[in-house]
């Protein structure tokens, strides 16, 4: 299983790149939002690290491996629940992901059927499964800061349930104070939560919480 690489990009196309890995070639298949990104994130070298989904695609008689690029975990989880709705394969996922993240998950979470319904291949039936299953599941993908994606490692051994989510929060590019602030003000509004997935989902109603409601005309 191959779940990370650095190499030197050879060539740049279509919803893929070629990523040369001292001497050997993937290619690697990148969804449109995140390759947008990621050509900002190439080294003066052309160095660069993607973080990979990769599986098998199963043809007549054979298996072809494939491999999905990300910048980061976050990216790749989400993308990993996306494909759990039924019918929705990788194949799938990659052309639908034309709008970042944070844009899909609030989507989601939002229950906006419109938006989803727009990403290619989604279409009405599509998007009411994917809010059945994902929505109010998904409010640390939302948190994503879409001007950098890029992310520190987050290190092993946090103890708490507020160490982890602050750790994911600057992963997600928020400055170590802010995230603080933000998971300390989410455990005072709900101290009952039982893992880091559920605080940071926490984190994000309260920032929606806070948004200034828009008035349809």
């Amino acid at each position: 299983m191959i779940s990370r690489l650095r190499g030197v990009v050879r060539e740049i196309g279509d919803l893929q790149l070629l990523l040369d890995v001292q001497g050997i070639s993937y290619d690697v298949l990148v969804p449109a939002s995140i390759l947008t990104a990621l050509q900002e994130r190439v080294g003066p070298s052309g160095e660069l690290e993607l973080i990979t989904f990769h599986y098998q695609q199963l043809e007549v008689g054979r298996g072809i491996p494939v491999l999905v690029g990300f910048l980061n975990e976050i990216e790749r989880e989400f993308f990993i629940r996306f494909i759990s709705v039924a019918g929705i394969g990788p194949r799938a996922a990659l052309k639908a992901f034309t709008l970042p993240i944070p844009v899909i998950a609030k989507a989601i979470d939002h229950g906006d059927l419109s938006l989803l319904r727009s990403l290619p291949g989604i279409g009405e039936q599509r998007a009411k499964e994917i809010v059945a299953k994902l929505q109010g599941r998904v409010g640390k993908y939302a948190l994503i800061q879409t001007k950098d994606t890029t992310a520190a490692p987050v290190h092993e051994g946090q103890e708490t349930l507020e160490d982890e989510a602050v750790a994911v929060l600057v992963q997600l590019e928020y400055k170590k104070g802010e995230a603080k602030q933000m998971v300390q003000a989410a455990l005072q509004r709900n101290p009952k939560v039982k893992s880091s997935e559920e605080l940071l989902n926490e984190v994000y109603r309260q920032q929606r919480a806070a948004e200034p409601e828009t008035v349809e005309r």
